[in-house]
């Protein structure tokens, strides 16, 4: 596998600096620069001089010129430099790199690094202190931002992105105009990487997308459905049946449902393949969203959202609605025979063909059954079953221009959510003219 390295060329003044970079890159790798991925990274336009006046583009160029794996980075902005790098790095499906730079600038560059990496990739340093440099000549850090211009120009640079597609939001019609809800697609955001592009609303360690991108992200999905951003809070999944009642308990450490009878507070949970459950009550004027894989499924954490609506809030069962996103269909959900079984035991029909060996699962009726068990009436669930108004319950296996898929995608799989909220210049009318 081809390695990579990118080289500080900002504002290194060597008077020596095509045989100086020659041999940083040589002492490095001990051998001839084959095999090896190299990005030169130069500053803004005007500062591509060195201390004898010389243009050092032109003088790299010149001595790499028959060199295919010898990359410039020469942009108008060093977030654009290091977000082209990480195009690159990404393409190359790589996750090691090996950075040349003075040990003054190191820290500038990790204030980069953290706005536009996660902790999938791994950085290897090697300062100037530690290189060979004919000409003595320290690299001049005294243009180096602090950390919060760097936080603020990524920002900038990331909001002048082109979207690709644009943001699409769907919405039920079972859901009264007294709140307003959806559920995303994958289009009309920034994420670049197949599995991510481009709407991808959720960042962790073990992903490509930073949280800075996915930030702008849902800056966009916000101006698109007219929420304020630092309004959303997205459940905290842990594959559970644990409920935050927001407003009357501290905020859990983790937790698959929300429920309030806050306004101006958007809630929202994630989905790829896992169901994005919304909940509305108009009577009492209370709103909850679940997040709903196979194991909460089975753990009740439909019905926990419900219960926790109705204990929290004074919300009865039976005026509660319940919409099912887009998520995994039993076409394309299979489990283990022990795990489907726990499914069969809701009812047979969860599972279709029980005595394969990895049986299909049907997650979206099994949620249907429990919630109607309890109470919810079958008039007031929004899934699949439901044929006289639009679906919004698509399989997200099956439609990869529309939805991210864990099953399909594999481990750096993208999400979507359904989010919900009342707004806070609703009118009590709208609650009392509510269908009920």
């Amino acid at each position: 596998m081809s390695e990579v390295f990118i080289i500080d060329l900002i504002h290194c003044r060597c008077p020596q600096h095509s045989s100086c970079v020659e041999r940083q890159v040589k002492s490095v790798t001990g051998r001839s620069d084959v095999g090896f991925q190299i990005y030169l990274l130069f500053g803004p336009h005007g500062q591509r001089c060195n201390a004898n006046g010389e243009n050092k583009m032109s003088l790299l160029e010149t001595f790499f010129s028959q060199k295919t794996n010898v990359h410039v980075l020469d942009y108008t902005t060093v977030t654009e430099s290091w977000y082209r790098f990480k195009l690159a790095v990404d393409q190359l499906d790589l996750r090691t790199v090996r950075v040349f730079t003075s040990k003054k600038r190191r820290p500038m560059f990790e204030a980069y690094i953290e706005q536009l990496f996660t902790k999938v990739y791994t950085f290897e340093y090697i300062t100037s202190h530690d290189l060979p440099c004919p000409g003595h000549v320290q690299c001049d850090s005294s243009l180096a931002p602090p950390g919060s211009e760097v936080r603020e120009e990524v920002r900038s640079f990331l909001q002048q992105l082109p979207a690709k597609g644009d943001v699409t939001i769907l919405r039920s019609t079972l859901i009264s105009d007294c709140f307003s809800h959806g559920f995303t697609t994958r289009t009309g955001g920034i994420s670049s990487i197949s599995t991510l592009s481009s709407l991808n609303l959720f960042s962790s360690s073990r992903r490509r997308d930073p949280m800075t991108l996915v930030a702008e992200n849902i800056r966009r999905l916000a101006q698109k459905a007219g929420f304020y951003p630092r309004r959303l809070h997205l459940v905290k999944v842990n594959h559970s049946s644990d409920v935050w009642v927001m407003g009357k308990e501290d905020e859990p450490h983790d937790y698959d449902g929300i429920v309030t009878n806050q306004r101006g507070v958007v809630i929202a949970a994630p989905g790829a393949d896992c169901m994005p459950l919304l909940f509305t009550d108009p009577m009492a004027r209370v709103i909850g969203v679940a997040h709903a894989g196979w194991k909460g499924t089975l753990m009740g954490v439909a019905m926990a959202t419900v219960n926790a609506m109705v204990m929290g809030f004074g919300s009865r069962a039976c005026d509660v609605t319940v919409v099912i996103g887009p998520s995994v269909g039993v076409c394309c959900f299979t489990l283990e025979r022990e795990q489907a079984a726990d499914f069969y035991s809701i009812h047979p029909d969860c599972v279709p063909d029980m005595a394969e060996t990895r049986p299909h699962v049907n997650i979206r009726l099994a949620t249907r059954i429990l919630l109607q068990r309890e109470g919810v009436l079958p008039e007031r669930i929004h899934d699949d079953t439901v044929t006289d108004r639009p679906s919004v319950t698509l399989c997200t296996s099956c439609h990869p221009e529309a939805f991210f898929s864990h099953v399909r995608d594999g481990l750096n799989f993208g999400t979507q959510i359904g989010f919900l909220w009342m707004d806070e210049t609703g009118t009590t009318d709208c609650f009392s003219s509510s269908e009920h």
